[in-house]
């Protein structure tokens, strides 16, 4: 097998492989459908139970979640009780991809790749979140002086740099002409850099406005949301046309000596479970316990629980009741806080905390009473199909007290009844799928800067959120003889949410149509990509493709 002369990857961020087959089938992709028609396809699927957040630094170490140590942007600090958003360092502790290749001696070219921040070490021209939808570091490119450039040739990505909203119908379709005129100009920067670059081997671009309209147009297109408008326009396909329009672009560009891989490494479906309820299980328990009673304010997930029974004579105060004798001044001063000071006004002192708590890297308190607490929820987003916990464990946690062995074990067991006793109430099926251990997934030095336990929810029927449409069934219940009814009004802006599932094609010169029998692992494409230029990751987690490898020399 000869090396081809030259590997352009395209990444289309949580696209929907079946949407990606259904509209290449029906004429609605064309360009993509002619790279099928001429490659190698193949399923494939992120690494399991955090593929939200782990899925691209996954891909770009070719290591897993344990070796690498992300889950999720917002992660509890190791040994404290503090939720940090994730910097550089914590997002890059292992040689990426382009690292690996440009050491090699390949002149790399690399564009908005998610999660993924300025490498000194990459030959070529890097561009940093001129578009993401996870946004990071902020705009910035290797040379620095490459920013202003760009700025003045294509402008700025021209949706909001943050594309979670509530929207109207109208609004929803400013939105959706937003992005894609942002893949229009994708597809001009792209081929602008390259050009500059003549000599480039290795060149990868992101289109992440698949991402955002996967999240905020899901309900446009599917009839069977809650958030459904029949009378309205498909906006999410209006965007994956403008997308497909933009990588016929940069294929012609490049010339058919170019071998083209496009690849999704995770999906994306109607939002649903029960994520948003998971926090009010816990305390429900007596698992998760906040000192003065009240999670902190902003604290993700947190549900009011219904009103508890009055006191029995003599009975100790509901913290959450108001005030009392029991009461610390501390928590009186909480407690007026919550219900004295306007929500909105709450809300911007939040927002001001959280982004001075970054600056100083101190994070933000998950106001847990750690010498009560023996479980505590770990955000994974409101509508994934994956939620998570983290057991209080002594060693790890500075105040923890559940002991390793036997009492973690009897804990674990013990929610895992619960959870599994959950039905949703309006369907009267299962709430939650499974639940899953870590330390049955993912191995490796940093295991424990991830959660413990993953509960994997049911994901239909769809869920409706007030945030979009008609807003029908918005309302998330679940119910169990323990711990009775808990529910609450999603208000959350996304009508679309992750799926594990993801798709690759791969196009070399001479290339012909074939499938691989198999399902892939994201964390096998970093590995095959370093094959196809005669490199080799180090200590990588997946495996070289050879059907994959085969057609790029083909």
């Amino acid at each position: 097998m000869s090396e081809p002369r030259r590997l352009l990857v395209l990444a289309l961020d949580a696209a929907s492989p079946e949407r990606i087959r259904e509209w290449a089938a029906d004429g609605s992709l064309p360009n993509i459908a002619a790279l099928m028609g001429r490659g190698t396809r193949a399923a494939t699927e992120s690494v399991e139970g955090v593929y939200v957040g782990a899925s691209w630094p996954s891909f770009v170490m070719g290591r897993g979640p344990g070796s690498h140590g992300v889950y999720w942007l917002d992660r509890i600090l190791p040994g404290t009780y503090r939720r940090q958003r994730a910097d550089g360092p914590a997002l890059a502790p292992f040689p990426a991809l382009w690292d690996v290749l440009s050491d090699a001696g390949h002149r790399c070219v690399v564009l908005d790749v998610p999660l993924t921040p300025v490498s000194d070490r990459v030959t070529g021209p890097q561009v940093v979140e001129w578009g993401v939808h996870d946004a990071v570091f902020g705009f910035r490119t290797r040379p620095p002086e490459l920013a202003a450039e760009i700025e003045a040739r294509h402008g700025r990505h021209p949706a909001p740099a943050h594309c979670d909203a509530d929207r109207s119908p109208e609004e929803a379709r400013r939105f959706a002409e937003q992005l894609a005129a942002g893949a229009a100009a994708r597809a001009g920067l792209t081929l602008d850099l390259l050009e500059r670059t003549p000599d480039w081997r290795f060149a990868i671009q992101t289109f992440s406005e698949t991402h955002c309209s996967g999240h905020q147009l899901w309900h446009t297109h599917d009839p069977a949301h809650p958030c459904h408008d029949p009378a309205g326009d498909d906006l999410l396909l209006k965007v994956f046309r403008a997308v497909d329009e933009a990588i016929g672009r940069i294929v012609d560009g490049v010339g058919p000596d170019t071998t083209v891989a496009v690849l999704a490494l995770h999906g994306m479906g109607p939002a649903g479970g029960h994520g948003l309820l998971l926090q009010e299980v816990l305390q429900r328990l007596g698992l998760e316990v906040f000192e003065g009673g009240d999670p902190p304010e902003g604290a993700p997930m947190a549900v009011q629980p219904p009103p508890a029974p009055a006191p029995a004579p003599g009975a100790a105060a509901d913290p959450a009741a108001g005030p009392s004798a029991g009461h610390t001044p501390r928590d009186l001063l909480r407690w007026g806080y919550r219900r004295l000071v306007p929500t909105a006004l709450r809300e911007r002192v939040y927002a001001w905390r959280q982004e001075r708590n970054q600056r100083r890297g101190e994070g933000s308190p998950l106001g847990l009473d750690a010498a009560r607490t023996r479980a505590f929820y770990v955000g994974l987003g409101v509508g994934p199909p994956f939620s998570s916990i983290r057991l209080n464990l002594a060693g790890r946690e500075p105040g923890g007290i559940v002991r390793p062995g036997a009492e973690a074990d009897a804990l674990i067991d013990e929610l895992v009844g619960h959870l599994e006793a959950l039905t949703d109430v309006r369907t009267g099926a299962p709430a939650v799928a499974r639940v899953i251990r870590t330390d049955d997934l993912h191995p490796g030095e940093r295991r424990d800067w991830l959660p413990d336990l993953l509960v994997e929810w049911t994901m239909t029927p769809p869920r409706g959120t007030t945030a979009a449409g008609l807003a029908r069934e918005s309302l998330w219940a679940i119910e169990s003889p323990a711990l009775g009814r808990i529910e609450a009004r999603n208000d959350y802006c996304r009508t679309g949410e992750h799926r594990r599932g993801g798709w690759v094609v791969v196009a070399g010169a001479g290339a012909r149509s074939a499938e691989v029998d198999r399902t892939l692992s994201v964390l096998d494409m970093a590995p095959t990509f370093a094959a196809m230029l005669g490199c080799e990751m180090p200590d990588r987690a997946g495996e070289v493709v050879a059907e994959l490898l085969d057609e790029a020399g083909r």
